[in-house]
Formats: C-alpha cells, structure tokens, sequence
C-alpha cells in the first residue's frame, strides 16, 4: 500500500485506516472569515489581531491546532493529546491574507474547506452583510503548498439536504475532482455547507469516497462523517476559550463512542 505523506504529515505517520475512539475528546474549531468583522449580521468573520490571540491562547494552554487530516491521524494511532483541530469554512480569500501568516507564525496548520464551483467568485449565498472575495486555483495552490489541508465545501455551497440525488452526487463527486485536478492531492475531508445533514447525506457522503466530514451539531449522527465543531467567533476571548474548552470537551465523547459503531 503506497503512503501519501503531506506536508502536514510528519515522517513515520501513515493515513489513518480506521477511527478509534481518541483518549483525549478532540477539539474542533470551525472559523469562517479572518477580516473586519464590523459589518457581518451572521458572526462568523474574526478580526486577525482576535485571531492572532486566540492562537497564543491556544499555544499557552499547550495546545496546538492542525488540519483534520492531522488530527484524525493522531486519534487513530493514539496520539491526539493537547492537538486542536482548526477549519476554515467556505475558503473566504482573506484566509490567505490574515490567517495563513499567523497560523505559521504560531506553527499550526488548518483544513481549509473550498468552493472550486466558485473560484475567484464571492460569498453569494449570504443574503445579509457584505460580498467577500473567494479562494482562486492559484489561491487554493498556495494554500496547499503552504502545509495546509484543502477539503471539499461542495462545488457551489448548496443546502445538501435539499438537493436532489443528482445534484447531491455532483456537489460531491465534482468538487472532490476538482480539487485533486488543481492540487494534485487526494481530497480526504467535507464539511456540510449550512452545517446540515441527515442520513441520506451522510450515506452519499462516504459513497463519494470521504473520509471524514465536518458538520456542527450533528445529533444522532455525530461520527468520523458528521464531526462535531465549535463555532469561534470575534467575541471569544481567553475566559471563553477556556469554558467552551471544558465544555467540549465533556461534550464530544460523543465523537469516540460513534467512531466504534461508526
């Protein structure tokens, strides 16, 4: 069996095979938009100097974030601990410009999840707050090149579970091609535009090849397809960190009891 060993892949590691419940409950964090966050009625956009703080915390508690590949690596070999998972959804340009600078300075990597349906296009889903620019090809290969995991968002950012089977297959099988054809590497991640999901979906999901998957709050269907994340926004300063930290952390057991039935 040949191994792909990323730059976010230490020597010695191998993908993970099979998802054993981690010692340690995982910490997720889902981001959206690094960039002025004065104008999003959604809030979902972090300011850079809160995110640049919100990393020292991270790295004073003896945390360190990384990709999901990364950290669903670890999990399956036993050693996850102190490792937070970092995501980026619907791969907003300012990733490249805010978040990408200091998440090296920090020495942490990320999952970016992407559009390539709507390269160099903007955030025309949202019909409240500002348009942002989005990830170009050229973007998306830097983003790569940088040590960065690039995982699928869907082509277009369409509610999946209103979607028809055709549709549903190519916003998943599209964007898996997509994305291999600009970075050359195997897309393993996916993560529910909106956060929802249900059964159909998840079922399609792994039928599409993936290997994991990011919603929000999954419920019942919380598993390696329907991870579980914490929301980070602006307003997360040090003294929220650490109860949304102690909570989670009661809170995602859940992720290691679905991985066995899962």
């Amino acid at each position: 069996m040949s191994v792909d060993l990323t730059p976010d892949t230490p020597p010695g590691t191998e993908p993970f095979l099979r998802f054993r419940p981690p010692r340690t409950p995982a910490w997720v964090a889902m981001y959206h938009s690094v960039a002025d966050p004065s104008d999003d009625p959604y809030e979902i956009t972090v300011a850079p100097e809160r995110l640049a703080a919100q990393l020292r915390w991270m790295r004073r508690q003896g945390l360190r974030g990384v990709s999901m590949k990364y950290l669903l690596e670890a999990c399956a070999q036993g050693r996850e601990h102190n490792l937070v998972g970092l995501t980026f959804d619907d791969g907003y340009r300012d990733f490249v410009d805010h978040a990408l600078p200091l998440l090296r300075l920090h020495d942490c990597t990320a999952t970016v999840f992407v559009l390539p349906g709507r390269l160099d296009g903007e955030n025309a889903w949202d019909p409240l707050g500002p348009r942002k620019p989005l990830l170009g090809a050229d973007d998306i290969r830097h983003v790569a090149d940088s040590g960065m995991e690039i995982a699928s968002h869907g082509l277009t950012h369409v509610d999946l579970t209103t979607a028809d089977d055709r549709l549903l297959r190519r916003e998943l099988d599209g964007s898996r091609a997509a994305l291999h054809d600009l970075t050359g590497r195997e897309v393993q991640g996916f993560c529910y535009p909106y956060g929802h999901v249900d059964e159909r979906v998840v079922a399609a999901v792994r039928e599409a090849g993936y290997r994991y998957a990011c919603a929000i709050a999954p419920g019942p269907l919380a598993g390696p397809l329907a991870l579980p994340r914490v929301h980070i926004g602006q307003g997360d300063t040090a003294w929220r960190l650490h109860l949304k930290l102690r909570t989670n952390r009661l809170r995602r057991r859940v992720l290691g009891r679905s991985a066995v039935s899962g």
